[in-house]
This record gives structure tokens, sequence and C-alpha cells, in this order.
């Protein structure tokens, strides 16, 4: 494996086009002084907001104005750091983006509860007064709905001027993940020591080179056991995080905070985890035939991402994975790969590894401009599908931005990996459809039971560890480096049954994973791949009247609650009928693999 490049080594036509964002750092710097000026007219209206149908409208422009502003500003300052992270200049720019946000929420923070300081016959008066406010109506809703979670304008201000310090654990999380864990080299299949990095971790488990798999494994999970008693601490504060806005916001727990204001019942939560606990037998039948196709007399942790099916995983540059993303997506319409070859021609992707990039991959970017996705791409199947994935997401922002105005463009995180897990389904599909060898249909089928695997067991897992830590957090309980990695351990034995060794180093593993600094989020991954899964199904066989019906959901924003919106696609996730399907699906697929190898 070739040295990591620096970033200014990297090809420019593998970089995103931040100047589509700003021309230059110094238009960044003029619309952050333009944010910090419109901050000051705030008080203008605080205290008089309920006063006039024109006074309302007003405030709500201006808001939009300066959130508009504020999205550029933090977007542009923190996508510009993460693929340098050790770039001081960004870091900078970031920080001062950071305070921008405390500042917006603060002098904002008084109109919510001046909202619901007036009967809610006020506001609905003041729409039939003036059209204009009509169009906030469900934003006016959802607020009243969360009317015994507001707090006092005094109380909001000054939670709003806190959010910084409470955001701190995930960007102490962020940088010493990215810029100062370091990890021991390790040989290759070559007996080449080479650098380990987060961004390689996964590739390095991929090898068939047991050795190498074996040397990562220690490599990552030494660097993690030597900080446990820091990234525990670092963890307990984000839950306790959320514990204190929790309580403070008078709901339940810090899972209902989470969900509540999505209009997501706990239910679905909980019926998720426990669904999967009734087909965890298939499961443990996939271990079981892993193991066999491996070959192995013990299988270990560090076996779990390597293909059951040897010599079948083949070399996919980034040119042929984007050529044969745009072959699977067909079905979508041309409307759809018009908008995905514009994304892949005009620098929306910054696609490669360099020193100092976050790792992993995501879509971001604001109103008003295209998404951007960044990628840290190898040339294998999991970069290819990585790629269709995060083109799900861009596409999906895409289409909500287009279509919905800005009060209604983002869509809720309950849904946000949907449209990326639908692309995935999309993929594998076109590709067993034009498979005719029997060894690589097996490695595809493999490889689709380890995004099952990937996506829907081990998120669900993480969520249950999420669901744990975060009731001890409520309940005032200490979250300790060994408390918190016998929890994980155990779970990590149960979701992977008998035939997996869950070796002593796999419970650190949750001292690694960014997502939980995003609270109870990764669920979402599970629940999203099953509507996924769904609603591919639908595309293929329905064709264009499927399409059709899932571009509601692509063009809905959050103009309606996730689950209206998933109804309209013609998917229920109320009930635990779609969970149940994916993993008869995930069953099935078991089945055939073992009559292959």
């Amino acid at each position: 494996m070739s040295a990591i490049l620096k970033r200014e080594d990297v090809k420019k036509e593998n970089t995103w086009a931040l100047e589509d964002i700003y021309a230059s750092d110094d238009l960044w710097e003029k619309e952050l002084e333009e944010l910090n000026a419109i901050c000051k007219e705030f008080s203008s209206y605080e205290g008089h907001l309920t006063d006039s149908a024109e006074m309302l409208y007003n405030y709500l422009t201006l808001s939009e104005k300066a959130e508009k502003l504020f999205e550029r500003i933090y977007i542009y300052a923190n996508q510009a750091l993460h693929v340098d992270m050790n770039n001081s200049k960004y870091q900078d720019f970031a920080a001062r983006a950071n305070t921008a946000m405390v500042q917006l929420q603060s002098v904002t923070a008084f109109s919510t509860p001046e909202l619901l300081s007036v009967d809610e016959s006020v506001i609905r008066g003041f729409m039939t007064e003036m059209d204009e406010l009509k169009l906030y109506e469900t934003k006016f809703e959802r607020i009243f709905k969360e009317k015994t979670h507001i707090l006092s304008k005094e109380e909001e201000t000054l939670l709003a001027s806190v959010s910084e310090v409470a955001g701190a654990a995930g960007d102490i999380f962020t940088l010493f993940a990215n810029a100062d864990l370091k990890f021991d080299q390790i040989p290759d299949e070559n007996g080449n020591m080479v650098e380990m990095s987060n961004s390689r971790y996964i590739t390095f488990l991929t090898s068939p080179d047991r050795n190498v798999r074996i040397a990562a494994f220690k490599s990552m999970y030494k660097a993690c056991g030597q900080f446990k008693n820091t990234l525990a601490a670092t963890y307990s504060t984000n839950a306790k995080k959320a514990s204190f806005y929790a309580k403070t916001r008078k709901y339940a727990g810090s899972l209902e905070a989470s969900l509540e204001p999505n209009s997501i019942p706990v239910a679905v939560y909980d019926n998720l985890i426990d669904a999967i606990h009734t087909h965890l037998p298939k499961m443990y039948k996939y271990v079981s035939l892993r193991k066999k196709a491996l070959g192995v007399d013990e299988l270990h942790m560090y076996d779990v991402y390597v293909p059951m099916i040897a010599d079948a995983d083949k070399k996919i540059s980034y040119e042929e994975a984007k050529a044969t993303v745009l072959e699977a997506l067909a079905p979508m319409g041309e409307d759809y790969l018009a908008i995905l070859k514009e994304g892949f021609e005009n620098r929306w992707i910054d696609v490669y590894e360099n020193e100092g990039k976050k790792s992993g991959a995501y879509s971001w970017g604001p109103y008003g401009t295209h998404p951007y996705v960044l990628l840290n791409h190898n040339d294998n199947i999991d970069s290819m599908f990585t790629l269709a994935h995060e083109m799900g997401h861009a596409l999906h922002s895409y289409y909500s931005n287009k279509t919905q105005p800005y009060t209604y463009a983002s869509y809720e995180l309950s849904v946000a990996e949907v449209a990326s897990t639908c692309n995935e389904s999309l993929l594998i599909h076109h590709l067993l459809k034009k498979c005719t060898d029997k060894k690589e249909r097996a490695y595809l089928i493999n490889h689709f039971l380890d995004n099952f695997k990937g996506t829907i067991f081990r998120q669900t897992m993480f969520a249950e560890f999420e669901r744990i830590t975060h009731k001890m957090a409520d309940n005032g309980e200490a979250l300790t480096a060994d408390k918190l990695c016998e929890i994980y351990y155990d779970l990590n034995k149960l979701y992977f049954g008998p035939d997996m060794v869950s070796d002593e180093e796999i419970k650190y593993e949750w001292s690694r994973i960014p997502h939980f600094y995003t609270e109870f989020y990764v669920y979402q991954y599970a629940t999203g791949f099953s509507a996924a899964i769904a609603l591919s199904k639908r595309i293929m066989e329905l064709g264009e009247e499927g399409v059709k019906d899932y571009m509601k959901f692509l063009t809905g924003g959050s103009s309606k609650d996730p689950i209206d919106l998933l109804k309209m696609a013609g998917v229920d996730m109320s009930t635990p009928d779609p969970i149940n399907a994916a993993m008869d699906m995930f069953g099935q697929l078991v089945d055939e693999l073992e009559t292959l190898i």
C-alpha cells in the first residue's frame, strides 16, 4: 500500500470544489461579519414577536437569512478543516464558526418561548391575516406540540450560550481520533511495514492474509486501549450532556428527547432491538457459514470483513465505480441520472485519503449550493458501495433543497439513511442480475450479507449499547472505561453467537465509533436499511410508478413527519413488518450462499 499523500499533492480533480460556496476565504470573512451584524438586529424583535403578523413575518424572514448565512459559514469552515485536520487556519475558522453558532442561538433563543407565551389562536389568526405566514404552519404546529419541553426565554438563552461547551466532547473525539491518535505500523502481504490509519483499518481487515488482519486489529485496539480512560471520559461527558438536556427539557430520558421532536415513537427504537433479537439465529447461521467458508478452526473478530469467497474480489477503480453506479441506478430515470452525472463531473466529491483527512465518508452542503461528498476511496467493491451510498444522500439533499422552501428543506435524521441505502440495494441487485459466474455470485451475495450484518445487526447492537449506557447516565450511574468495555463485550457475544471468538480487544470498539457523538443516530441505519430494501423492491417491480412514489419521499424534506413521508413512498415503519421482511431476505440469502460454497 502506497504512502498517504499530503493534501497539497492531491490532484485538483479529485478534490471537492469548496469555491462553489466561497470563491475565497476573504468572502467567508465578509459573510461572517455580515452574520455578526444581523445578529444585532434580533434585539428589536425581542418582547415584540407576537405584536402583529407583520412583526412575526419579518422576524422569520430575518431568521432564515441569518440561518442560511450561518450554514454556509459553518459548513465551509468544517469541510475545509476535514480534508486536513492539522490545518491551523481552518481549525481557527471552525472554532469561529462554532462561536457564531452560539451567538445566533443565543440572540434567537427568545423566539420559541415568546411564540408559546400566547394562545395558539393568536398565531393561527396571524396566518389568516397574512398569507405569507401560511408557509410556516407546519413549523408552528411542531413548536406547539413541543410546548411542554420549551423553557423560558432566560433559560433558552442560557442553554444556547453553553451549546459550544456542550458539543466539546464530540469535537475532542474527532480531533483525537483523526489527528492525534497514532497506530503501530503493520506488515502488509509482502512483509513491508506500512502505516495504519482509521481510514485504512477496514481495508486491512479485508486482506486475505490473516496475519495482516491480526496485525491491524491489534494495532487499532492497542491504540484505543492505551487511551481507554480518556475516551471513556469523553463518551461519558457526551452521555451526561444528553441526559442534562433531556431532564432540563422535561423528557422522560435521553432517548425520548432524541426521538420525540421528530415524531418517532420510542416503540420504533425498542421494536427494532426486539425484532433483531428474534432473528439472531439467522445471524448465528451466517457466522457459522463464514467460519466454514474461511476454513478456520476458530472464527475471530478480525475475520469478519474478509470476503468468504477467495480470489473473487477484484480491483475497481474510481472511474469504474462511477460507471457501474450509473448503470445500477438507471431504474431511477433520466433526471436522477443527470444530477448524478453532474455531481461526478463537477467536483462534488473529495475522493481519496490524504494526511490529516477525516476518516469515513459523508454528504453535506449548504442550502443554495450543491451537496458535497467526502470519501476515502480505495479501489475495491466496498468503496464502490460507499460511493453509491453517499451519492444517495447527496441527491436526497439536492431534491429536497430544490423542491422545498428553506424551512422544510432539511430532512430528519430518522430518514437520513433511506435514500443512501436504497442506492446500495439497487446496486447489489444490478450486480447480481448481470452476474453469470457461480463464484462471483457467491461473492456478491456475501457482500450483500455483509451489508445486512454491518447495517442492521451491527448498528442495532450499537443502538442497544447506546440505550443501555444513556439509561445509566440518565440514572446518574458512572460510565467508566471498564463498565463500557464490559457492556460492549457482552453485546458483541450476544450478537455474533457461539461460533465467534469474541477477542478481548473487541471490548474497546465502542471507543472508536464517531456516530456515538450524535446520540441515538445509529438505529436509523437499521430502520433505514429495512425501509430501503422495501423501496428498492418497489422501484424494481413497479418501475415508473415505484419511482414516482419514491420521489415523493426524496422531494419531501421535512414537510411531513418522517413516518408519513415513508408511507407516501409505500413503506410503513410504524410496524416491524419492514424489519422482519428484510430479515427474511437475509435468511434466504444465507441459505442460497450455503448452496454455492
